[in-house]
This record gives C-alpha cells, sequence and structure tokens, in this order.
C-alpha cells in the first residue's frame, strides 16, 4: 500500500538484525572434561612418595659417581673378591694364612704390622702396590684404612659337619653361635669377635637372609674372622637339629625367655647360643627347636638389645659360669 513504507515501525534498525550470539566457546565443555588424569604420588611434592624419588635418585647419583670414580682408580677388585683394609684386620688375615692376591700400601706408611704383612705377602710371590691415598679411599668406600688393604679370594665357609666335628675336637666343652636372619655385616663382625674373645669356636648362619663374610665383617671384627670359622647352612633349623644328635644343648637368646642368662645351668655343656635379629627376633621354627628360651635382664626403658651385644653379654656369661666350675674341679 502506498504510503507504508513511511510507517517507522516498519523499518529495521541498523545493526538489530538477529542472528548467532557470542557463546561460551566451549568453555563449559571444557570444564566439564576435567583437568586431566591425576599425577603419580612420586609426581606430587607434596606426597611423601615424592620425597622417597628424590631420596633414591640421589642415592643413584652418589652411587653413579662412586662407580665412576672406582673406574679411575688403579685397584680393580676381581668379582667374588674382598678387599680386606685396615693395619690389624689386614695382619691378622696375613697371619692366619689367608691367601692374599695383592697387597696395596701408601708410600709414607711406616707400621711393624705394615711391614710384616709386606714381608710375608712377597714370600708367598703377592705383588705389592704402591698407590695413592685416593686410591684406596675410593677402594674402600671411606672407610678408614689406614694406609694398607689386601686383596683376598672370597672367603671359604666350612661345612656344618665339619664346623661340629672341629669344635669337638677341641679342649674343653664345644661352644657355638648361631645367628638367624641378622642381615648386617657388622653385626656379624661384632660376632665374630666376641666368639674369639670368650672361646667360642665357631658361628653359624643361614644361606639365605643373613649377613655374609665381607669386607665390612672382616674390619668390624678386627682379625677374628681370621681365626674364628664360620659355616654356612642351607637350612638353620636343619643345622641346629645335627648340632643336637651331636651332643649340643640349643640356647636361645630372646626378651621373652622363660628364664635369665644368669648363672645359666646349661653353661657347662656343650652349647650353641643362638641370637635372632634385633626386633624380630628368633623366627618361629629356630624357636621350637632350642632347648630352652633365656633373656638377658635390661633396663624396661630399652626395649631391646642389638643382637652383636646379646651375643657378646650371653658368650661372657657362658664363660664366667665355666671359668667358676673350672676353678672349683
Amino acid at each position: 500500500m502506498a504510503g507504508n513504507d513511511g510507517r517507522r515501525g516498519a523499518l529495521r534498525k541498523p545493526g538489530t538484525k538477529k542472528g548467532p550470539k557470542v557463546g561460551t566457546g566451549g568453555h563449559s565443555r571444557r570444564r566439564l572434561e576435567g583437568k586431566g588424569p591425576t599425577p603419580k604420588a612420586e609426581d606430587r611434592t607434596y606426597h611423601p612418595a615424592y620425597k622417597r624419588k628424590v631420596e633414591r635418585e640421589k642415592r643413584q647419583a652418589q652411587e653413579a659417581a662412586i662407580a665412576r670414580a672406582r673406574a679411575k682408580t688403579s685397584i680393580k677388585i676381581p668379582e667374588g673378591h674382598e678387599l680386606i683394609s685396615g693395619r690389624n684386620p689386614v695382619a691378622e688375615a696375613v697371619r692366619a694364612n689367608v691367601p692374599v692376591e695383592r697387597v696395596f700400601v701408601l708410600d709414607n706408611v711406616k707400621d711393624e704390622r705394615v711391614e710384616e704383612v709386606i714381608r710375608k705377602a712377597s714370600a708367598l710371590g703377592a705383588p705389592v702396590l704402591e698407590v695413592t691415598r685416593r686410591d684406596l679411599d675410593v677402594a674402600t668406600d671411606g672407610a678408614v684404612h689406614q694406609g694398607v688393604a689386601i686383596d683376598v679370594p672370597a672367603y671359604e665357609y666350612l661345612d656344618v659337619a665339619d664346623l661340629i666335628a672341629q669344635s669337638t675336637q677341641q679342649v674343653g666343652e664345644p661352644l657355638l653361635v648361631a645367628l638367624d636372619q641378622v642381615t648386617d655385616p657388622h653385626n656379624l663382625g661384632a660376632v665374630l669377635r666376641s666368639t674369639g674373645a670368650f672361646g667360642g669356636d665357631g658361628v653359624i648362619i643361614p644361606e639365605r637372609r643373613s649377613a655374609s663374610v665381607n669386607a665390612t665383617a672382616w674390619k668390624v671384627s678386627a682379625g677374628a674372622a681370621a681365626r674364628v670359622p664360620v659355616a654356612r647352612a642351607t637350612n638353620l633349623v636343619r643345622a641346629l637339629e645335627d648340632c643336637k644328635k651331636a651332643g649340643f644343648f640349643i640356647v636361645g637368646l630372646d626378651g621373652g625367655g622363660e628364664a635369665e642368662l644368669r648363672n645359666l645351668p646349661l653353661a657347662t655343656a656343650p652349647l650353641v647360643v643362638v641370637t635372632g635379629a634385633e626386633g624380630a627376633g628368633l623366627s618361629r621354627l629356630v624357636r621350637e627347636t632350642c632347648d630352652q628360651i633365656v633373656s638377658i635382664p635390661i633396663s624396661s626403658t630399652v626395649e631391646s638389645l642389638n643382637a652383636a651385644v646379646a651375643t657378646g653379654i650371653a658368650l661372657y656369661e657362658v664363660a664366667s659360669v665355666r671359668a667358676a666350675e673350672a676353678s672349683q674341679e
């Protein structure tokens, strides 16, 4: 109709055309999708697993640094051999006729024990090599070597039957020590030292879950590892049963023992003293094999004794009872 185009309502204002409007752009959808999978525990800085991961990586880095240092040192120890260091342990090993492959010594060491080691090693045809302090530091993992070390073959263990036979041939009543799941070589070395000091004839250890006679045990034993024989048993319970058949009594050390160690009646008989790991104590089967379980009286403020300390106390008590009886005869 004429004139209609003049109506104000018939005209659309510029920019008012309907169409798509600005939306979320997918923000809501992405919000619903979440933030992705949860990081591993060891990747979360606040989690204990992260701290363990950091410690593990630090330890691995240290081990790698030691390996690199060893690759540069002039001291190379064949697989299966041990490096015994320290003047007393080295001298005792040589006096006990332990086979010596090589002697490593600093050029400025002046000591009678070291001179004795050099003389005996030279007489046996073992080369004596002059090395640097850094070489010995690296080869002994930073242990106190006192300027001398020897390379020896792997320790030769006795059979349990041989140790039993050997101990019964000694003067006086035989005395053996058995260690049940003691995995720290420091403890083994200390037990060897106490066994030698209090007249023990040898130590029995299981093949599995036990420390071996390595460089650490040699060092702590202060030479006793060269004098006190060690037998390795495939089954400790069976080894203790063999000792029983040979006339030994088996006494186990445990905090909940039925009797106290003091004035132990069985001390004067052929005896095997059995010590378990600190905290865990004797395993069930070993405990059941013992003829008697005894305890060492200690203060209530202390939960338990170190395995080596407990063994040393027990051996001292046995030696005291035997000495007292011998004096009355």
